[in-house]
């Protein structure tokens, strides 16, 4: 959703262009993440300040902006011009604040934009990304006292409460420290966030405190003398007042340009950036006085090339391209000898064999891998697994019992309702696994145990490498917990063998870009599409529907195959195009029968077969075909998405859409 970006630099001069410029490609490192507005802060030149004015200095300039960050650019660069802001100025230590806005809480519109603040002078700014629940309450409280809203946000609450406790602070006991300030905002919300806060009343100082919501601290010591001591304390580690750089950021993309040194915080910790030394503390709502934290820099395993295009136009087809080596990092280390080695999972393997049933939990991609996974669990382990969409669940607070497992997948790690599904899995006693793209992730981190799918950084908003690795990722779970059956051994080594093989099968298929090119062109004018799929491949229809309806904003429906006769059949006609996927398994025949039947409706189909099988699969010859090659039937959905990966990409580029970022979607959605 929202994306939070701040960079401070001390003991080292910076121009307020080079701090501009920064703070902006911040926010275009989080583009991805879905968005309809952004805004920036930073200090305006020093200056004298009238005799009544709340603060020492001058306000900071704070800029707010509807849709693209270009649009804001455009608009800093022109208002920096109108007003003669000078952006040759240096800053030996200055803190700025960036955000991009994913509207829940009032339209896309400067006001709405952030950073909000505490009103006249802008003595508190705040990011914000999460939902503050009882900001009703507060903002009627906080009226009473004589503020004035001028947002529909929740986040307004925020800097505004920050000032009623500053000027209660400061009238009652005099000094008032900024984490003192922090922490009696943070004593009043209810709710999922992560927050920065920057003040005049503070300056050359930043607090991030988070609970539910991700937020990373980056670290650069400008030095060059870093002697091994990423894993010592990070307050020690910048004590030194050495030339350094500090970034906040959502995501981990939009700090590994700058650094590889980062931390990420935990829930109720207060970091406190104050003269170039970071400080952590650890918020209880029960105690008056918070704990010092002592926390380790991790180093950050990702390369700069990975959040850019290279040669693609768009990370969306990139990242479809980059498959065969994202699987290949899936499995690196753990297929050894004919054995699957998954060392997250080791501990718990007996426990999980001595479950009542696995049940999967998930939203959207997420929940179709699962789906995916879902015949091949069953078949290896003999355990009954049951499918939980995350928001259903919690709606019906479905039974979950101390004997289960609960296997919660999620790309980001951070999806509001799989995590809250998680939490309420943790109070009924459940084992819980996580599975997940992102390491220090809220997911990793609240599970038991759990697998890191290593698919990479994923930029495109619709999930593409994250699926087929997640699906990978759950077949390696399924042969570790299956392992102790001698009945399943011989199955057990075939797939194995075949996800050994199934990267060099992956290149193959990636050959039918032009192919898919050619068929999005035929479908172009199309208003629907429809995709029967069954067995394992009944994922695979829902998951292809899925990227033509994100993606290429086209009505598209997954169905299950066998449900085609009651209902669906009434919409066969000879415009409406149709996909069965006919690959070989063991529902192979039925789904020839399926052909046979919408033929004969004069149905407009296109086959997914596999090479060699068009004449078994359309005897007549009228349908049109996609030709894959063959590999064991478990694993053959993530042969069988990539095809249709590509004509949601072709579709969406004729149509003219935008690829990456689709229309009111977002790539981590940290909302209910």
């Amino acid at each position: 959703m929202c994306g939070i970006f701040a960079y401070l630099n001390y003991n080292v001069s910076r121009e307020r262009r080079y701090i501009l410029e920064v703070l902006f490609n911040g926010l275009r490192r989080l583009e991805y993440r879905g968005y309809d507005s952004s805004g920036i802060a930073l200090d305006a030149d020093r200056a004298a300040s009238p005799s009544d004015a709340p603060y020492a200095g001058a306000p900071p300039l704070v800029y707010r902006q509807e849709g693209k960050i270009e649009n804001l650019v455009r608009s800093v660069y022109s208002e920096v011009d109108e007003k003669d802001v000078n952006l040759d100025a240096a800053f030996n230590v200055h803190a700025g604040i960036a955000h991009t806005r994913w509207a829940t809480h009032g339209v896309p519109a400067p006001r709405n934009s952030h950073p909000q603040s505490s009103g006249a002078g802008d003595e508190f700014l705040v990011v914000h990304n999460g939902i503050i629940t009882n900001y009703e309450v507060l903002k009627e409280t906080l009226t009473r006292h004589g503020f004035t809203f001028e947002s529909d946000t929740d986040t307004e609450v925020i800097p505004k409460l920050a000032k009623f406790v500053f000027d209660k602070s400061h009238d009652e006991e005099g000094d008032v420290t900024f984490s003192q300030v922090v922490m009696e905002v943070m004593r009043q919300l209810e709710g999922a966030y992560a927050l920065i806060f920057k003040s005049p009343h503070y300056p050359n100082e930043l607090i991030a405190c988070k609970r539910g919501s991700t937020l990373i601290l980056g670290v650069n010591e400008l030095s060059g003398q870093q002697n091994g001591k990423a894993f010592h304390d990070v307050k020690a580690l910048t004590t030194n007042g050495k030339p350094k750089e500090l970034f906040f950021s959502s995501d981990l993309c939009a700090i590994v340009e700058h650094t590889k040194n980062y931390l990420a915080l935990e829930d109720n910790e207060i970091v406190h950036i104050k003269d170039g030394s970071v400080s952590i503390l650890k918020f209880d709502p029960h105690k008056e006085k918070p704990a010092s934290v002592q926390r380790a820099l991790s180093v950050l395993e990702m390369e700069v090339e990975q959040i850019k295009k290279g040669n693609y136009d768009h990370f969306m087809h990139k990242e479809i391209h980059e498959q065969p080596h994202s699987l290949t990092t899936t499995m690196r280390g753990r297929l050894k000898d004919g054995e699957v080695l998954l060392g997250g999972l080791k501990e718990h393997l007996k426990t999980i064999r001595r479950c009542r049933r696995v049940v999967f939990i998930g939203c959207g991609t997420s929940y179709n891998a699962a789906l995916a996974a879902r015949p091949f669990v069953e078949e290896l382990t003999g355990i009954p697994v049951t499918m939980e969409v995350a928001s259903d669940l919690l709606d019906r607070q479905g039974p979950i019992y101390r004997e289960d497992t609960a296997v919660f997948v999620s790309q980001s790690g951070e999806t509001a309702d799989t995590l809250l599904a998680l939490d309420y899995a943790l109070e009924n006693g459940a084992l819980c696994v996580g599975i997940t793209n992102t390491v220090g992730s809220t997911l990793s981190r609240k599970t038991h145990c759990g697998v890191h799918i290593n698919a990479g950084c994923e930029i495109g908003v619709a999930s593409t490498k994250a699926y087929t690795s997640q699906i990978v990722a759950m077949a390696m779970m399924a042969l570790a917990i299956g392992s102790d059956q001698i009945s399943t051994q011989a199955r057990r080594n075939a797939i194995i063998s075949g996800l050994t093989s199934l990267p060099s099968f992956v290149s193959e298929v990636l050959k039918l870009d032009a192919e898919m090119k050619e068929l999005a062109s035929s479908l172009i004018d199309s208003e629907s599409l429809l995709v029967f799929g069954r067995g394992y491949n009944y994922a695979t229809a829902l998951e292809g529907a899925l990227k033509v309806k994100e993606v290429a904003l086209m009505h598209s429906e997954g169905m299950l195959a066998g449900e085609m006769k009651h209902g669906p059949l009434a919409l066969v006609d000879e415009n409406l195009p149709i996909i069965v996927i006919a690959t070989r398994d063991a529902c192979f025949s039925k789904q020839q029968s399926v052909i046979q039947q919408l033929l004969s409706r004069r149905g407009r189909l296109i086959v997914m077969c596999s090479k060699g099988d068009a004449s078994a699969v359309c005897f007549n010859g009228s349908c049109r075909f996609i030709e894959v090659p063959g590999v064991a039937d478990c694993l053959q959905p993530v042969i069988n998405i990539i095809p249709l990966q590509l004509l949601a990409y072709h579709l969406t580029v004729l149509r003219g859409f935008d690829v990456d970022q689709p229309r009111n979607l977002a790539k981590s959605v940290t909302t209910q």
